[in-house]
């Protein structure tokens, strides 16, 4: 089967998978994207209650701005797709986007002749001689038809993270299978309706393993589900902790001029600087750390984060750089308050029959417990540069 030339392939449709189609609408590209509708994780990886954790000023095209872009709340999910979409029928994207394309190999070419299915030879020349040719393997309508295609050029847009869970490994007879209840991935999760969701929590003992985002957010949906005496509280189970924060003001100051100016740049490191900017950096790091402890201070005052030993005992700033900082939703330790969200440190952990058993010999009583762990992009398990099992 000879493959399809274009110029241009580009693979997800989300921010930046539309984002490129609309820089390179000029060449005509094919946009693959494995689910039939555009928006990346916004559309398959949130609640009900996901939100954006940036100001909505902050999160758009420079293009194309927020309709109502000065508003300080933080944009829903929905509103999010909302605009993603207008952006889409705006430039004109949409034509360029293949649905239901999902992505199951690569293979680089180069400058040489490409192959069949066969892995022999193929009849046609490469795009243009002395040029990379990428050859990319798509499988259509979920069925066991490939579709050959080949580039120029490919654009990976799959994102860091994707809709394909990334289940831990446990010792024999310590994992999901003796479990008696229900196990789920947060990206399971995000699947369900909101009837099934309640039918889900309600009423029931849940356990959440970890303390980022989606574990929070996860964690405060389940104790509103279990208002009342016959609600039963969701423990999460929290193995490394993250500094949160309520909003984006610091005692006063908003956030982005501790990190997000010019001369905040000045304050941290970068790859390949330079010898007087490394020296800089030394010179002014007291700064820095005088940063980090001022955002710290306001934290410990703002949210009962000793109260409930959630403390972490790393710089605010090392969670910052690496985006593993959280915005503590509203409500969230009021729900604490009332004993409807409980925390567990553990180190390590495994299922038992009636729940979860820790290193430290206890155990815990579980009718549902939710995996917040790695997830792996949609595509990316599948992709390599190396040649796989079909080949164009």
């Amino acid at each position: 089967m000879a493959p399809v030339f274009s110029k241009i392939g580009i693979i997800g449709a989300g921010v930046s998978g539309l984002a490129a189609a609309k820089q390179l609408a000029h060449h005509n590209p094919l946009v693959f994207e494995a689910s039939d509708s555009i928006g990346g994780v916004w559309k398959h990886c949130s609640y009900s209650s996901t939100k954006l954790q940036s100001l909505r000023c902050d999160y758009e095209f420079s293009d194309f701005p927020w309709p109502d872009r000065d508003s300080t709340s933080f944009p829903s999910y929905t509103e999010i797709l909302e605009y993603l979409t207008s952006y889409a029928n705006h430039f004109d994207v949409l034509k360029f986007v293949r649905f239901n394309s999902k992505v199951v190999e690569i293979r680089f070419v180069g400058d040489r002749e490409a192959t069949d299915l066969t892995g022999k030879p193929g009849d046609y020349p490469t795009i243009l001689p002395g040029h990379p040719v990428w050859e990319v393997a798509v499988q259509t309508n979920h069925s066991d038809t490939i579709e050959c295609y080949a580039f120029e050029f490919l654009v990976v847009c799959i994102g860091k993270y994707g809709d394909v869970p990334k289940i831990p490994e446990f010792p024999r007879n310590k994992g999901p299978e003796i479990f008696q209840g229900k196990v789920l991935h947060t990206i399971d999760y995000c699947k369900l309706q909101k009837e099934e969701t309640s039918q889900l929590l309600k009423g029931k003992k849940v356990a959440v393993i970890g303390f980022k985002k989606s574990a929070i957010d996860l964690a405060l949906e389940c104790a509103e589900e279990n208002q009342g005496p016959e609600g039963q509280p969701c423990t999460m189970v929290v193995r490394t902790l993250h500094w949160t924060v309520p909003h984006y003001w610091i005692w006063g100051l908003p956030f982005y001029m501790f990190y997000s100016t010019r001369s905040s740049q000045f304050l941290h490191e970068k790859p390949n600087q330079s010898f007087l900017r490394t020296l800089l950096c030394l010179l002014l790091s007291p700064m820095r750390r005088g940063a980090s402890k001022f955002i710290e201070s306001y934290l410990l005052w703002k949210l009962p984060l000793q109260k409930y030993g959630l403390k972490p005992d790393h710089p605010f700033e090392e969670d910052y750089a690496s985006c593993q900082m959280a915005i503590m939703p509203e409500n969230f330790f009021s729900e604490a308050d009332k004993g409807k969200i409980l925390f567990k440190r553990a180190s390590n952990w495994w299922f038992s029959k009636e729940g979860i058993e820790f290193d430290d010999n206890t155990k815990l009583e579980a009718d549902v417990v939710f995996l917040q762990l790695v997830t792996m992009g949609r595509k990316s398990s599948k992709l390599s540069y190396q040649s796989l099992s079909v080949l164009c």
